[in-house]
């Protein structure tokens, strides 16, 4: 074109493009990659180069237009994605700029290969649509094509996304409108697509693999085929005559008809979709190409692809309509029809419900010419479509032999219809057709299950009822003859089955069930669903013991079918019945063939006809009974199907051989409808059943509750007095026996009364009329009659018997109450639910009943609660249900001595009981009034309280957490160990505990909730906290307390308690008003629940108004004050220390009680930090001195203990307490005189507790001598270390005093106290030993000088044989102090333990001067020295039991210990034993340690401490409580954290004490242990060795390296550095010329590896000697227990010695003796060379010579 008169041509491809897209709407490009061969413009657009995208467009829409051509299918979806986000949310002007561009991107990435960028295309697309909207207009002809294509993509989620925006883009009704407009551009994009492409074409061979490009190939060309189709659905009429050229011009091609056999399915079923089309739209041109389409589907018809299929046969159907002459072209005979009889007789190949629907068109559409001769082909069909239904797939699928059963039944009804003449060819052909085809198929139909199910009978009866109508039409001849025919042939074939002796039951069940289709067409449809119906309804009505046999589906009944006539009119149907019965009945009488007899009651469901039962009775003559009947059926007896009844099926019945009565039954049943009335039909079954067989009478019922037919036809019988009766003696029938119990198993009584409890379940069970199925009266007695006997089996004790009695029951019960409506307003129904509740409320100890059992229990009472609450909305008055079950509770809680396990089972009980009714009630006051009744009177949770035992007040007390000054209990009371029962006070807690829960949540919905419903809530949630705090102060708490608490923590009480806020405030009210009226526990009670609910200030104010209220104090006041004290603001405190100074300072007017109570409230706020001046406490001193002079009783001073009241022992007890906290506080307050009232004082009260300590049983004795001890405790950490600046203003002489006189007075009196305790009171797990009094002393003796244990006044105590060089006084400190390392109490084993390791250090020292004393002769053998033989005395007794007690864990996995076991005291004991013993070895010199050392390496003992460790120390000794996250390097670890030892800590105590002796053992038995460490087996030595490594080695080192740096020892010409980083020691030797370096480097498993001993450099040493020293140092540091600097010490002697002159030992190359440090002193008198004693003695031994190891020479 020109551009002339325009402005100046575009600078830019992309603006041409746009310019050529605006004028002609076609934006060009090139075709594919190959070449096009046509003129036209191509049309799948290339993306050229990235900068053709104008800058117009916005950036980032022109990054992701950019992205769209990039071949990575992941980013073309992001992009897609991220472009359809983009038009989404930019405004319309930005995203119009894309437009031009859009088309060509579009066309390329709506076919990509990726499924997903075609699904995110199409709804990218929708998002452009959207928001252009008109917009688009101009570009639709560049995207129509494609986009049609799209709509048709192969992949649906894709098609229906771009159908989407299609309808976003064109309303409906403008849909045709638009694909006009652009029909043209369609048609190319399709014509090309179908006759030029090829797979490539589309995609470049180079970049795409073959098997990609042939898979969008197939998929454009099934798109394009149906795009076809759509293109030509979807324009108007004119429009498809305007394209018809263009059309034309496609199918005239040889390539589109080569479709047809494409090798693809669904190009093929495409194709045949569009051929199909284009015959319906477009029949002219399919006329014009007839010859080539009719050759082309017609020869196609035996493609039998499950996608092509139904295609094919719409085209096939479409060209037998609109081509005239289609059988012209193609020759039907030897080309079509084969191919259809294969395909017929193989079932059509699995694809008859696509296939055989289209077979009646087909067959309609067939002219003369291609059937005749007729009979042939129709011979032909039948036979082959009839073989077809026993092809495997139609005997597998019912959907495939249906569809063929109809076609079958289609075409044969056609072509009777079309041949209806009576000429000799059409009555030939009919006869054939029901002869040859019909009667066979009906012959096949009843011997298999699966046809006779299926279509075929009805359709035959259809197929009758249109006969029969069609005799009064046109042709009636012919249809009434066909009826003779087929009803001669039918009966000849029935007869054939139904006389033959063998015959199969199949055959028979067939006959009956065609009668009975042909009787009732709507029973088929029927049958399956019914059946199902009444299985279940079996399943709920069913016992334990019934026979499941009944319930076959052919034998239900199901309407009334007798009162229903048959759709046939002519009487040919019941003429057949009458005879096939007659015949049956031969069979049945004189063979007696059960499967004859089956038919027969098949035939009487089917036909209850007087008729036919007359044919049965009249061959019969009249028996005798009928006699007997006469009078009691009067003229009924003449009906003839009475007669049957009477003369056959009551006798068939009777027979005792008779397993299977179900469908005798049946004929029952078909009986009772020939009965003329209700009163008739009652009559006979009276008369009949008065003693027929209980299974039978059980299946009547279950017959009559499943079908409401039958029970209208037995319902007088039903609801009669003589059924009724007989169920009321049978249920006392079985109760009476199974209360007897059988010796044998159940099963006697379940094989006994088969089918007698499923019978009582099911008369008791409910019928549609909400009445039951028997008379009312019945079911009361019957319920009556198993509520006595449940009554009775519940009190009867060998219940092991009564299980199966109590499990039948149970059925019946949960049967009844579920099922009847209203059940539960008979009396004898609540007692009945109220004994089964019992039963599951009891512990199964008593009631011996299984777990299964109780479970069908408790669902009965369940099921029965339920009903009972949502029909009746029961109330809780007195002789209710709910009312006698509360009752009963109460009772049981209060009364029975309970156990955990029943408590459990109870609580169980009553909370399934309050949920049911929590979720059944109407209105919320059920369970509120149930827990009402159940809830104990104030004046029974007195009585509750006061029976809890009262050993609780001990941890408190000893606490400080309370004052109790009432009469204390006896020392029997403290000698009480454990609870057999749990209190009742417990139990009633719990169980309400359990449920109040329940009842709260509704409530709590409203805002503030108000809880009138439950007005005792807020007494009974005190009582629930006041229970839980029992047991938490119970010290010695019995198992089944700690048990019982774990489960009250298990239901969260206490949080769900401190969670109610409507409970809240009105709790803390009643537990406030109780510790003011009561004190003791319920003041412990509301300090917890203060802690936890954490009330404000305001609140607890309002509780007392001012602190004036607690005055004058009580005993109950002081503990609410020491309660409420941390939370009272600072001025109520100094008021209530103003109320009390006052009170103190008038003391004269005062009881003791008084006194005290002041000064136990001036203590607690003193505690509280309140400020006070110093005024107040001298004027408080001056006090305490006043009572000294005159008072001197109320201190107690060498006064019995024993004998003094808890309220006498009181106020010592806070004067005590005081004066701490004088000393703590204000230790400058105190004058000369003041302290000495305070020392003495002090040890006064510690000489008057010394000599009361067969007293320490008493909880307020031991809080005296706690008291003394801590008052002790603070004194010495005073004098200790007095805070800065305190000292200078004390009295002058007082330190000195202090340290003279009192510490020797204190410590002489409290080290025999220690020693007495386990004396006085041998028994520790005892509850009344003083472990408190253990604690406390133990404490105080921490802190005892050295000089004061080694010069002790203990009673001399000395063993016998026990060789010793220890000064007496130490020796018997040993011998008393030892054992006690194994006394169970583990505070005193830690008390001894740090007694004996203050004196530890010591024990050396004699040793040393007793092995100086030895003689030099005596060190021939090497000696050996024993450690003190009381430490080792401990260990030898505890080795062996270790060994019991660890035996079993192997080394390397971790034992846990329990806590304060037996177990525990013994490890415990060891492992402190070895602590004092390291301690021991750590202070010995090297000489000594050497031969300790032997003597631990002789016994093994280190060796079984170290098996004994492995099993202890676990497995990751990290320090718990450390976050994970924190790196591996700074945790903490057992090794890293050294050891307290409290008396009072216990956490992970063994474990730690474990690890702290074993990393002791390596510090200071290095040598030992790596001996033993490479004496284990192999998988010992890894674990050890990995352990160490990981835990232990790091540490070490450290330490090693910094002793060295950190050593103050300095060596003459000799220099020692250490490298931390690299783990290295050097040490440099110079004297004189002669110049050594020595490394040690340490190993990365130090201490067990070997340590190695390298040479730095060295001047004037021979490299013989060199190497001699490196190993003796080396031999040192790897054989010799101890550290760097002392072999290094060792070896710079033996060095020094050679310089000297002195030579070597020849036997162990060194001056100076490893372990003795001796010289060489024995010579040898030939040689004259020196040898070491020891070295000589070994030599000797090991060789059994005494030759001179040099020269060989006898030694003398």
């Amino acid at each position: 074109r020109s551009t002339e008169n325009k402005e100046r041509p575009p600078s830019s491809s992309g603006r041409a493009a746009e310019l050529l897209a605006r004028e002609s709407g076609v934006v060009p490009g090139f075709v594919g990659f190959g070449i096009s061969t046509s003129n036209e413009p191509g049309y799948v657009p290339a993306i050229h180069g990235a900068e053709e995208i104008d800058n117009m467009v916005d950036a980032d829409f022109r990054l992701v237009l950019r992205k769209l051509s990039k071949r990575d299918a992941v980013t073309k979806l992001k992009a897609v994605q991220e472009f359809g986000a983009m038009c989404q949310e930019r405004e319309s002007d930005v995203v119009k700029g894309v437009l031009p561009y859009w088309p060509r991107i579009y066309c390329k990435i709506s076919v990509d290969h990726d499924r997903r960028v075609r699904e995110a295309t199409q709804q990218a697309f929708e998002q452009l649509i959207l928001k252009v909207k008109r917009n688009l207009a101009p570009y639709l002809k560049g995207i129509m094509g494609h986009w049609l294509i799209a709509q048709c993509d192969t992949y649906s989620p894709a098609a229906s996304a771009a159908s989407v925006a299609f309808q976003a883009a064109f309303p409906l009704n403008k849909q045709p409108e638009a694909l006009s407009f652009c029909r043209d551009e369609v048609l190319t994009v399709l014509q090309d697509n179908l006759l030029k492409e090829t797979a490539d074409t589309l995609s470049d061979p180079q970049s795409v693999t073959e098997e990609e490009r042939e898979a969008k190939y197939v998929r454009l060309l099934t798109s394009s085929l149906l795009a076809l189709k759509r293109l030509l659905t979807a324009l108007p009429q004119t429009d498809r005559e305007a394209v018809g050229e263009r059309l034309a011009n496609v199918i005239s091609q040889k390539k589109f008809w080569k479709y047809s056999k494409h090798k693809t399915p669904q190009v093929r079923g495409a194709f045949f979709e569009a051929v199909a089309a284009l015959c319906e739209l477009t029949p002219h041109l399919i006329q014009a190409e007839a010859a080539q389409a009719c050759t082309t589907v017609l020869l196609s018809i035996d493609d039998s692809d499950p996608v092509v299929l139904p295609p094919l046969w719409e085209a096939v159907l479409h060209i037998l309509s609109s081509v005239e002459d289609c059988w012209k072209h193609v020759n039907a005979k030897k080309g079509v029809l084969p191919k259809l009889w294969v395909l017929l007789k193989e079932g059509g190949r699995g694809l008859a419900t696509s296939l055989h629907p289209n077979l009646l068109p087909f067959i309609s559409q067939l002219p003369g010419e291609v059937t005749d001769p007729k009979l042939d082909f129709c011979r032909t069909f039948f036979s082959s479509t009839i073989q077809g239904l026993s092809s495997e797939r139609a005997v597998a699928s019912p959907s495939e032999c249906a569809a063929i059963v109809f076609a079958i039944m289609e075409c044969l009804r056609f072509l009777l219809i079309q041949n209806a003449g009576e000429e000799l060819e059409h009555r030939s052909l009919q006869t054939a057709l029901i002869t040859e085809h019909l009667l066979p198929l009906i012959d096949t139909a009843l011997a298999s299950p699966a046809l006779q199910s299926g279509p075929l009978f009805p359709q035959i009866t259809e197929m009758l009822v249109s006969w029969e109508k069609r005799t009064t039409g046109s042709e009636p001849n012919t249809f009434q003859r066909l009826l003779v025919d087929f009803w001669d042939g039918l009966g000849r074939l029935c007869v054939r089955y139904v006389d033959h002796e063998e015959t199969e039951q199949v055959g028979l069940e067939g006959v009956a069930s065609l009668l009975q289709i042909m009787q009732n067409p709507s029973v088929q449809g029927k049958r399956k669903k019914k059946a199902l119906k009444i299985c279940i309804a079996e399943q709920e009505s069913k016992g334990q013991g019934e026979d499941p046999s009944s319930g076959t589906p052919e034998t239900e009944p199901s309407e009334r079918q007798g009162k229903q006539d048959s759709p046939l009119r002519s009487s040919h149907l019941l003429e057949l019945v009458c005879q096939l019965a007659e015949l049956n009945m031969v069979y049945v009488c004189e063979r007696d063939s059960e499967r004859h007899l089956r038919f027969l009651a098949l035939l009487l469901h089917a036909f209850p006809k007087p008729q036919v039962f007359q044919v049965l009775v009249k061959s019969e003559d009249g028996k005798p009974e009928l006699g007997l009947a006469e009078a009691e059926l009067g003229t009924l007896s003449e009906n003839p199907a009475v007669c049957f009844l009477l003369q056959r099926v009551v006798v068939w019945l009777r027979q005792d051989d008779r397993k299977d009565t179900d469908f005798l039954v049946n004929m029952v049943f078909s009986v009772l409808q020939c009965c003329s009335s209700k009163a008739e039909q009652t009559l006979v079954l009276n008369h009949i059943t008065s003693d027929l067989k209980w299974g039978v009478i059980l299946q009547i019922i279950q017959k009559a509750g499943a079908d409401a037919a039958c029970f209208e036809l037995c319902e007088g019988w039903l609801r009669g007095s003589v059924l009724g009766e007989r169920l009321v003696c049978l249920a006392g029938e079985l109760c009476a026996v199974g209360l007897k119990g059988s010796s044998s198993p159940s099963s006697s009584l379940m094989s006994q009364h088969n089918h007698s409890w499923p019978l009582i379940s099911l008369a008791l069970s409910q019928q549609h009329t909400n009445e039951p199925l028997i008379g009312k009266v019945y079911v009361e007695q019957i319920i009556e009659r198993l509520h006595a006997t449940l009554s009775e089996a519940k009190d009867i004790s060998d219940a092991g018997n009564m299980e199966p009695l109590v499990s039948f029951i149970s059925d019946v019960a949960s049967n009844f109450f579920s099922s009847v409506r209203g059940c539960l307003l008979l009396a004898a129904t609540e007692d009945l639910l109220l004994t089964i509740f019992q039963l599951c409320a009891q512990d199964q100890t008593l009631t011996r009943l299984s777990d299964a059992l109780l479970q069908k229990l408790k669902l009965a009472y369940t099921a029965g609660v339920h009903s009972l609450v949502t029909q009746l909305g029961a109330g809780v008055t007195k002789g209710t249900f709910l009312h006698s079950a509360a009752i009963w509770i109460k009772n049981q809680l209060l009364t029975s001595p309970l156990n955990l396990k029943s408590l459990q089972v109870l609580v169980q009980a009553v909370t399934s009981l309050a949920e049911t009714l929590a979720s059944s009630q109407r209105n919320e006051c059920l369970l509120s009034q149930f827990i009402n009744c159940l809830t104990p009177t104030h004046k029974e949770w007195d009585s509750l309280r006061k029976a809890l035992p009262p050993q609780w007040v001990k941890q408190p007390l000893l606490c400080g957490r309370l004052q109790a000054n009432g009469e204390y209990p006896s020392m029997d009371v403290w000698k009480m160990k454990g609870l057999n029962r749990l209190p009742a006070h417990l139990c009633a807690s719990a169980v309400l505990g359990k449920i109040i829960f329940i009842a709260i949540p509704a409530e709590n919905q409203q805002e503030e909730t108000d809880t009138s419903e439950l007005p005792d809530l807020r007494h009974t949630v005190a009582e629930i906290l006041y229970a839980l705090q029992w047991c938490e102060e119970m010290e010695h708490c019995p198992a089944v307390v700690s048990e019982y608490r774990k489960m009250l923590q298990d239901w969260n009480i206490a949080e769900k308690t401190h969670g109610n806020s409507s409970a809240k405030a009105g709790v803390l009210e009643t537990l406030f008003t109780r510790s003011r009226e009561e004190g003791a526990l319920w003041s412990l009670t509301l300090a917890s629940f203060l802690q936890n609910s954490k009330p404000v200030a305001s609140v607890v104010k309002s509780l007392y108004g001012n602190v004036e209220s607690f005055y004058p104090l009580t005993e109950q006041s002081v503990n609410t004050v020491q309660v409420l004290c941390p939370s009272l603001a600072t001025e109520e405190r100094e008021a209530l220390i103003a109320l009390s100074i006052a009170e103190l300072l008038n003391w004269q007017e005062k009881e003791q009680d008084g006194v005290w109570a002041c000064l136990a409230v001036l203590h607690c706020c003193l505690q509280a930090e309140t400020p006070v001046e110093e005024e107040i406490l001298l004027a408080v001193i001056a006090t305490l001195l006043e009572w000294r002079n005159s008072k001197e009783e109320w201190f107690l001073f060498s006064s019995d203990l024993g004998k003094a009241s808890a309220a006498e022992l009181a106020l010592p007890v806070e004067m005590m307490r005081f004066l701490c906290w004088m000393v703590d506080h204000s230790p400058t307050v105190l004058g000369s005189t003041n302290w000495d009232f305070l020392l003495c004082s002090m040890l006064a009260w510690l000489e008057t507790a010394s000599e009361c300590s067969g007293a320490f049983w008493n909880p307020w004795v031991q809080q005296f001598v706690c008291a003394n001890c801590e008052l002790i405790v603070r004194l010495t950490e005073f004098f200790t270390a007095p805070p800065a600046g305190v000292a200078e203003q004390l009295p002058p002489e007082l330190s000195t005093e202090w340290q003279e006189f009192f510490v020797e007075g204190i410590h002489s009196l409290l080290l025999p106290l220690l020693v007495k305790i386990p004396v006085e009171f041998p028994e520790p797990d005892e509850p009344v030993f003083p472990l408190a009094v253990v604690v406390a002393v133990g404490e105080a003796l921490v802190y005892i000088p050295v000089q004061l244990l080694t010069n002790n006044k203990l009673p001399a105590r000395f063993v016998a044989d026990q060789k010793s060089s220890l000064p007496d006084a130490l020796q018997t400190l040993l011998n008393t102090l030892a054992p006690l390392l194994l006394f169970k109490a583990r505070p005193l084993q830690l008390a001894v333990y740090h007694l004996l390791r203050k004196v530890m250090p010591l024990l050396p020292e004699s040793d040393r001067e007793s092995a100086t004393a030895k003689s030099e002769d005596e060190d021939e053998e090497e000696p050996c020295l024993s450690p003190p033989a009381a430490i080792m005395s401990i260990l030898t007794a505890t080795e062996e039991l270790l060994e019991n007690i660890l035996g079993g864990v192997q080394v390397g996995e971790f034992a846990v210990v329990q806590p304060l076991s037996m177990e525990h005291c013994c490890i415990l004991g060891y492992l402190l034993a070895w602590k004092l013993l390291l301690t021991f070895f750590k202070a010995a010199p090297s000489q000594l340690r050497v031969q300790y050392s032997l003597y631990l390496k002789k016994t093994r003992a280190l060796h079984k401490l170290l098996l004994h460790l492995f099993r202890l120390m676990p497995e990751n000794p990290i320090l718990p409580g450390q976050s994970t996250d924190t790196a591996s390097k700074d945790h903490k670890s057992y090794f890293t954290e050294s050891l307290p030892l409290s008396l009072h800590h216990l956490q992970c105590e063994v474990p730690h004490l474990a690890c702290s002796v074993y990393y002791g053992a390596l510090k200071d038995l290095p040598a030992m242990v790596r001996l033993w460490w490479n004496s284990q087996e192999k998988r010992v030595f890894s674990a050890v060795d990995k352990f160490t490594s990981k835990f232990v080695s790091s540490v070490l080192s450290l330490q090693e390296i910094s002793s060295v740096q950190s050593s103050t020892q300095t060596f003459e010409s000799m220099t020692v550095k250490a490298r931390s980083t690299t783990r290295e020691v050097i040490a440099t030797y110079s004297v004189d010329d002669i110049f050594i370096e020595l490394v040690i480097q340490l190993p990365q498993n130090y201490p067990l590896g070997s340590i190695t001993v390298e040479s730095g450099r060295r001047v004037g040493v021979a490299v013989q000697q060199w190497r001699n020293w490196m190993l003796q140092l080396s031999t040192y540091l790897t054989h010799q227990n101890g550290s760097i600097m002392e072999g290094l010490s060792l070896w710079k002697n033996n060095v020094d010695k050679r310089f000297e002159g002195v030579e070597d030992c020849m036997i162990c190359f060194s001056v100076i003796h490893g372990s003795n440090y001796s010289l060489p002193k024995k010579a040898c008198r030939t040689c004259k060379k020196k040898f070491h004693s020891a070295c000589l003695y070994k030599w000797f031994t090991s060789s059994n010579k005494s030759t001179c190891p040099l020269c060989r020479e006898t030694f003398f």
